[in-house]
Order: structure tokens, then sequence, then C-alpha cells
């Protein structure tokens, strides 16, 4: 069966994570995206644990997609992307500001093309004011977001950033369905339409209604920093760290009878959820102390029987081989003649009309570049002729090493 986007066709000169990412969703759901990369790869391509020449990460950000490796600075180059753009229905890029328009591939050039066309710019800050045109990378946009504000150590004070780009991935997310609605406005309207992303705006957004209600009400505002951020929520036991989370009536009760405390039920200072929000350290030093005289394997299954919401707290290899991961079935692993066995979490959104799949791994710089000029109509001896000029690049995979 065909996925929900097939027949749309995906023009990706995005690099690094976020606009990689929204595209590869795309292709996981059966768009054909043709990633549109300079003669010597993009960045990403060299970051990080690899195998035969390019990252793992480039490999987990770019599956189902066709490489094109095309010079845009020479005119033959920015032609053979301009016939592409006359055949795509999306363009995505996230250039810094004015580049687009310097290569020829600016919003009115593009749509002088293809009228319909839905054309997205990915930037870091936006595209007017102090920090417009500058370099974001991930950590920047948690600290200008408040995010590294959020994660302040408790006793210092100092601030902290998250761990993961999360930053990059939420706004993969929202340019992905972004994407989505504008293609969906196009089948009724006929129009295509400029979607601009900035990730300040997408992570400030992502964060706002836990991390800063009381900004919400206008004239009431009241700084958020002055509130005890939520606790972590982890708790030692005997043999390992688990997670518990008790916040109705029936969870406290069903947490103080998997602790045999079921004194604490009717605790006048616990009994309502009020109480316990203002009573949050006293009954977070009890919780602590107590989970701290079991072993994990003896109070998990107590805490789930109860209706306790809590989990061991895996490693990242613990998630391989976990029960509930495993019956999910999200990991696939794929074999590659250059790469060797690869393993990939499957397309999280499970289409039972449309599914979503991964059809091939990440591509060697411009493998598809012979595919993709045929398609456009140039004949074998124009496409040797081009690569011989270096206006088309193409380098395969080294093979593994034996």
């Amino acid at each position: 069966m065909a996925g929900a986007f097939d027949g749309v066709r995906v023009l990706d000169l995005a690099t690094m994570v976020a606009g990689p990412v929204a595209s590869m969703m795309l292709a996981d759901q059966g768009a054909e995206v043709i990633k549109v990369e300079p003669p010597n790869g993009e960045l990403m391509r060299q970051l990080g644990d690899g195998r035969a020449g390019v990252s793992a990460s480039f490999v987990s950000c770019n599956r189902n997609k066709r490489s094109l490796a095309v010079d845009l600075k020479k005119p033959e180059g920015l032609e053979i992307v301009r016939k592409l753009v006359a055949t795509s229905a999306v363009l995505v890029h996230n250039f810094r500001s004015g580049t687009a328009e310097r290569l020829g591939l600016g919003e009115k050039a593009v749509r002088s093309i293809r009228p319909d066309i839905v054309y997205v710019s990915i930037s870091g800050y936006g595209e007017s004011g102090p920090y417009a045109g500058k370099r974001a990378y991930d950590p920047v946009i948690q600290a200008l977001s408040g995010l590294a504000e959020i994660q302040r150590d408790r006793d210092t004070g100092r601030p902290k950033m998250v761990r993961t780009i999360i930053a990059d991935y939420t706004t993969a997310l929202t340019t992905a369905q972004a994407i989505s609605a504008a293609l969906f406005a196009r089948e009724r309207t006929g129009q295509g339409q400029h979607v601009r992303i900035a990730m300040l705006d997408a992570t400030i957004s992502y964060i706002w209604p836990e991390a800063m209600p009381t900004l919400t009400f206008v004239g009431r505002e009241r700084d958020p920093a002055e509130f005890e951020p939520a606790p972590d929520l982890v708790f030692a036991t005997q043999d390992r760290y688990i997670t518990v989370a008790a916040l109705s009536d029936s969870e406290w009760a069903g947490l103080c009878r998997a602790l045999n405390r079921e004194d604490l039920i009717d605790d006048p200072r616990f009994k309502t959820a009020y109480g316990r929000s203002i009573n949050g350290a006293e009954r977070r030093a009890i919780t602590i102390a107590e989970l701290e005289k079991w072993r994990g394997e003896e109070i998990l299954p107590r805490l789930l029987a109860n209706d306790v919401p809590a989990a061991p707290i895996l490693s990242r290899s613990e998630v391989l081989t976990d029960a509930q991961v495993r019956e999910n079935r999200i990991f696939e692993e794929h074999e590659s003649p250059a790469l060797g066995r690869i393993r990939q979490p499957r397309p999280a959104a499970i289409f039972d009309r449309t599914p979503a799949k991964i059809r091939r791994l990440a591509p060697s710089l411009g493998e598809d570049n012979a595919g993709i000029l045929r398609e456009l109509g140039y004949p074998a001896s124009e496409i040797e002729r081009l690569e011989r000029d270096r206006v088309l690049i193409c380098r395969p995979y080294a093979p593994p090493a034996k």
C-alpha cells in the first residue's frame, strides 16, 4: 500500500537536524524526498560515530531519501534544481537570511517556476530582530527560549541544558505538521504558501503551557522562576532508579498501599490534591525514604498492581531489550551492502491504510544523480559531461573494513 504522501515530491535543501528530520518524516509517510547536497556533502555526514564514511546521525536523519549532489554555484547546477522545482510540491531549506535569494532559490524565483509550491524556510530566530541571520544551534535556542533556566539546578540556581537537541526535534515536528497542513490547504484552494518556522518560536510554543503558565494572564504576570520547579520524580530503590508519579487521590492511595503505608491515605496533609501540593516537600521526603526500603523488582510490580504510574529508569542500552519496547516492535533492522546491519526506530505513527515505513536507508552522496537527471530528460552523455565538469558529484559509501 502507498503512504499518505505518495506522489508528493519534496526538495530538501536543509542541513543538520530540524529540516532533514521533518522531510524524513514525510518520506516515511510516502513522499519522494530529494536531498540536495553541496559537492562535499552536508556537515551532518561527518559528525559523530560512523561507518563507511558516514555518521550514524546522518543515517538516522535521512532515510527514505534520494541524494542529488550538485554545485549550485555553477549555472548548470542551479538549472538542474530549477527543473526539479517545476516537478515538486514542497521546497524546504534552512539557509541563513538572504542566502536563498543569492543562490537564485528565493521564494519569488521558485514561485515563478512553480506558483503553487509550498515554500518552507526554517530559521533559528526569525527573519528580523537582533539575532536574525545569526548562526543557530540547539543550545543557543535553549538559552533564549527559557528552557535552560527551567532546567536549573535546584540548589545552586545554575541553568542547565537538556542533553538532547530538543529544540531541533521540536522544530522538526512543527515543520512536518505545518507542511502537512499547507498541503491540505493547497488541496482545498489550489494555492501554495510560504511557511516560516523559527526554532525559537517552536521551542517557546512547546514549553509554554507547562513552564510559563504564570505569564498567561496579562496584567497578572508572576515570574515563573519564583516557583519551585517540579521535582524530577527520580527515586532510588536498593538496586536501581525508578520513577513514580501519584497525582490523583486514587494514585496516592495506591502508592500508600504498595508501600505498606495505608496510614498515609487519610493523613490530613496528603488527603487532597491541594494538600499533597502544599505539603509536597514533606510528601516527597516520605516517599523517598519508603522506596529506599525496597528492591526495584519488588516494588515496581506492587506499584503497577495498584494502578500507580511507575517504571524503571532504563539505560539507553536497556531500551533495546525492554519488554514493552519489544512488544511495540519499534526497532527494525535493515541490511546495507556498504553500511552493514542498521538498526532504526520505525516511523512512530501507525497508519492502517497508508502505512509509513522504512523503504531505503540514507543515500550515499549523489547516489541518485543519474536517475534524477534521467527523469528530467537529460541524456546519458550530458550526465557524464556534468560529472566530468564537477557540476554533479557522486561519492558512494566506502565498503566496510574487514
